[in-house]
């Protein structure tokens, strides 16, 4: 950017955002880099500049603070979906210690979590119905938003728009969390900004302080360790130090996987030991917890610190006019603070001591921390599967010890303890069997910062830049029918930003106008091998190997439908295929960006975009093989469905399902790949459906069998946008068996369908289901001729509906249940799916307050459930335990429910799912999804 007077850093950091700038001048090298103080609100109209602004909103009630209390010293200019009122920053903090339910914590691990809808207002996640919500990408927004208002403030005539603007991510974003990033500061109105890894930025700044003596001082330290711990994530990266006479080459040659796990969890882990003291009898709420922990964060700040008092002091203030009276408080020692925090998370572990992966994530507040908090263990793993690069960066052929790093940096807020940061150097050396080399990092909360500083003089030729390029290789997932899975090499780790891989060497025909997907991989491993086999060969561009599922992770599917400017031709319902190859690079932001060329002419380009939406996971996504019958299967349907006379006969679209069994097998059995093949099939004959009675109700149970759930493939959107209208159009023979195909139909695909058209549905069936339907006479009558009972599933399956018509909906089926027999397992099965703590496809933000459960619960403890069964299973997925206190119902109606499944005597598995965090079974998921899910799709929780 030619105007640009400066050079700006941004540490996006999910307890702290810190930013660091440096004027652009000739002698750039020696230009000072200094901390930019960021104006915030300490108290109601108090403003100050400090250089941190904790990564913190608060949503204040709407009489809670006036407008002179919010005055800054600009004119506040709203992101984009942000709501008029809320605080940022140090006073943000404090008052979500002293209020529950308001504060928003932690945005940036938020923006991580791949099973959460990171655009969905979900945040305060301890927040009540009366809370104003924001979505992650909202929330992270809104702090470079704040960041760029001051800075636009003090630098009227150079605003941060204008400057070269860095910012900074952990190592192990993924592309869909760093995507996000980019899309944040986009709102924030910084529209050219690049990405950095965190670990990088770390080095950069210790390189930018020993520049005049670095050769000197990483002389004999070949191999440098970066740990990253910050609030929300442990980040880890290798450094290669190669002195080649006078010539000093930095490269990162190792990065780690995403762990969520930093010094929120030492936190959080103090925060249980003084809730066991402040509250004995029973747990407090997810807000009260929430406020607790700014006390216990406090707390370990202070007796951690080398001038440590014997003990700290934990008060929880009462609510509403209890405030002072309610208090309770709780003491906690410096033995304790230090054997949780020491032995707890950085414990003298061995090196063949890896983390214990079988056990189940740790929920809290909805973010899913990794089970094992030893941080020491998972260093060790890193240093495990990164052994190749370090033998290599230390030149060590001796295979009978671990190459370990010879330098470390420590970097985090963590690390301002010293004693956190001597127990990690003997960690370190006892590994070694010889001390290590600290690299001193004097501002563990200012070096990543002043870090991304340094990377943009380096990009200026300053200083020297550290190679590496992409920190994980990406293949292309070749799934060939009746052939083991092959991954093609789209671009090899290291390969340099900006560099385009071609991969001349294979060629795809591609239907425009329709999509197309192409499923990718990453690793991080320098040698990719067979499964269970130690022959392994180097990663490089266009290698083909076979998948070994413990190398790869498989990123959300690449998809785009290519437009075509043969626009006669696609009038004319022709197919227009074009044949490409595949072009990838990683773009200087830091993405990866995979193109579509047309063979024929360069200029015709198709950007490939991922679905940043991950629901579910195809278990046989890596491995598929087509039935040897499927395309015979696929005829039939097309001669039932098409054109032709022959496509009349009733006898044969009557024994369709027969004859499709008989070529493929039980239809139970048939596996995802085969389903949506089927489908595609269906879907052309969607006009000739109404040929007749025959052809209108296989083509509604087909058709709706062969989507369900509805979601899974990354094309599936493509699928529903095909049979949405449909819904319009209805059905064309009206008897009883024909509306229920059709309300069955609607119930298999919803999963795939918004909230919009869920709405529509809603708004078509609810005069049915309402109690008060049967006494209009005409509508009694619809109500028995229309499917009733099939609407109510169809009702219930609909998780995308506002919380306030899934309560109605629960509270018409409740006493629908209670007062009449007719219908009366389709109401408790709606009621449970309805009221679920762990809804199927839906985030769980949009599920039903635990306090309404609690209302709704003691009715069905008072039913027989031996005579009915249903009702006891609706109790246990209404009180299923998801490790979230937020959505969890109380330990009291718990310990009821499991009085009444063992007194009722239901199976030991309905315990399990009250008692412990744990997935549904198939014959569980099988009695609430209503029937089996495709063979080879999990629904991730």
């Amino acid at each position: 950017m030619a105007s640009s007077r400066y050079l700006v850093g941004i540490d996006l950091g999910t307890t702290n955002t810190v930013v660091a700038y440096s004027e652009i001048q000739d002698d750039l090298n020696n230009s000072e880099t200094k901390i930019f103080e960021i104006d915030q609100l300490i108290g109601p109209g108090e403003v100050v500049r400090k250089p941190l602004l904790p990564s913190f909103r608060y949503h204040p009630t709407p009489n809670q603070v006036s407008p002179s209390d919010l005055t800054l010293p600009w004119q506040t200019q709203l992101v984009d979906g942000d709501l008029d009122t809320v605080i940022v920053g140090e006073w943000a903090r404090e008052l979500g210690a002293k209020v529950e339910g308001r504060q928003v914590s932690s945005a940036k691990s938020w923006l991580s979590h791949p099973n959460a809808d990171r655009k969905a207002e979900i945040l305060p996640w301890t927040g009540g119905e009366k809370v104003e919500k924001v979505s992650p990408l909202i929330a992270s927004a809104s702090y470079l938003n704040h960041v760029k208002q001051s800075w636009d403030y003090h630098f009227p005539n150079d605003k941060m728009d204008q400057q070269q603007v860095v910012v900074t991510i952990p190592a192990s974003f993924d592309e869909t969390a760093r995507k996000l990033t980019l899309e944040a500061a986009q709102l924030a109105g910084l529209h050219d900004i690049l990405l950095l890894e965190e670990p990088q930025a770390v080095f950069y700044d210790w390189y930018d302080r020993h520049k005049s003596n670095a050769n000197e001082k990483l002389a004999g330290i070949p191999l440098v360790l970066v740990c990253d711990v910050g609030g929300g994530t442990t980040d880890l990266s290798l450094i290669h130090a190669n002195i080649n006479g006078d010539d000093l080459e930095l490269k990162r040659i190792g990065v780690g996987e995403h762990l969520m796990l930093g010094g929120d969890n030492i936190d959080l882990a103090l925060a249980h030991l003084a809730e066991q003291r402040l509250s004995a009898s029973k747990k407090l709420t997810a807000a009260n917890l929430s406020k607790l922990i700014q006390q216990t964060r406090r707390a370990k700040e202070s007796l951690l610190s080398p001038t440590a008092p014997n003990e700290a002091k934990i008060t929880m203030l009462g609510g509403g006019s209890k405030l002072i009276g309610g208090a309770k408080s709780a003491l906690l020692s410096k033995q304790e603070v230090h054997d949780i925090a020491l032995e707890g998370f950085f414990p003298l572990t061995e090196f063949d001591e890896l983390p214990n992966k079988r056990r189940s994530a740790v929920v809290e507040f909805g973010l899913p921390y990794v089970a094992d908090a030893a941080i020491s263990k998972h260093i060790a793993e890193f240093l495990t599967n990164h052994q190749t690069v370090c033998r290599s960066a230390l030149e060590k052929s001796d295979e009978s010890r671990p190459a370990l790093p010879v330098g470390v940096i420590f970097n985090g807020g963590v690390f301002n303890s010293e004693l956190v940061t001597k127990r990690m150097t003997n960690l370190l050396s006892g590994w070694r069997d010889s001390s290590i080399c600290v690299l001193q990092n004097p501002h563990p909360d200012w070096s990543v910062a002043l870090g991304a500083v340094a990377y943009g003089k380096a990009r200026h030729g300053a200083l020297i830049k550290i190679g590496g390029g992409a920190a994980r290789s990406y293949f292309l997932h070749l799934q060939e029918k009746n052939k083991k899975s092959k991954a093609l090499c789209l671009l090899a780790k290291g390969t340099e930003e900006g560099q385009e891989i071609r991969l001349t060497g294979r060629r795809f025909a591609l239907t425009l106008g329709e999509p197309v997907r192409f499923n990718l991989l990453t690793s991080t491993h320098e040698e990719i091998g067979e499964n269970n086999s130690t022959l392994s060969v180097s990663v490089k561009n266009g290698l083909v190997v076979d998948v070994n599922t413990e190398q790869f992770n498989a990123l959300p599917p690449y998809i785009s439908t290519l437009e075509s400017e043969t626009e006669l031709a696609l009038a004319a319902n022709e197919k227009h295929r074009v044949e490409v190859i595949l072009a990838s690079q990683l773009t200087e932001v830091g993405t990866l960006k995979v193109e579509c060329v047309d063979v024929n002419n360069d200029s015709n380009r198709w950007s490939l975009e991922f679905e940043v939406r991950k629901q579910s996971n195809q278990e046989d996504d890596l491995e598929h093989s087509e039935h040897p019958r499927l395309k015979e299967c696929k005829e039939i349907i097309q001669n039932l469905y098409s054109g032709n006379k022959k496509a009349s006969d009733s006898k044969a679209i009557k024994a369709l399902n027969r004859d499709l069994e008989k070529r493929l097998g039980k239809r139970e059995v048939w596996d995802f790949y085969t389903l949506r093949q089927l489908f595609d099939t269906v879907i052309q004959g969607k006009k000739r459906r109404r040929r007749s009675e025959s052809h209108e109700k296989n083509w509604l149970r087909l058709a709706g069998y062969t989507l369900r759930p509805g979601f899974g493939d990354a094309t599936d959107s493509w699928r529903i946008e095909h049979i949405w209208p449909l819904f319009q159009q209805g059905i064309q023979f009206e008897d009883h068996q024909s509306w229920t195909d059709w309300w069955v139909f609607w119930r298999r695909v919803s999963g795939g369908l918004s909230q919009e058209q869920q709405e529509t549905i809603l708004a078509d069936i609810a005069k049915y289901l309402h109690p008060g339907a049967m006494k209009n006479a005409k509508n009694a009558k619809d109500v028995q001729s229309k499917g009733y009972e099939a609407m109510v599933r169809l009702a219930a399956s609909m998780e995308r509906l506002h919380v306030d018509d899934k309560v109605l909906l629960s509270s018409w089926f409740l006493s629908k249940a209670l007062n009449q027999k007719q219908f009366n397992q389709a109401h408790w099965w709606a009621l449970g799916r309805l009221a679920a703590r762990t809804p199927l496809y839906e985030s769980q933000h949009n599920v039903i307050d635990k306090d309404q459960i609690h209302q709704w619960l003691p009715k069905l403890l008072d039913q027989n459930w031996q005579d009915e069964p249903i009702i006891g299973f609706a109790a246990v997925l209404m009180c299923r335990k998801t490790g979230d206190r937020t959505i969890d119902i109380s330990d009291e109606y718990r310990e009821k429910l499991l009085d009444k499944l063992q007194q009722s005597k239901m199976p030991n598995s309905w315990l399990d799912l009250v008692t412990e965090v744990k997935e549904l079974s198939e014959a569980e998921s099988k009695r609430v999804f209503g029937e089996a899910l495709p063979s080879g799709l999990r629904l991730l929780q």
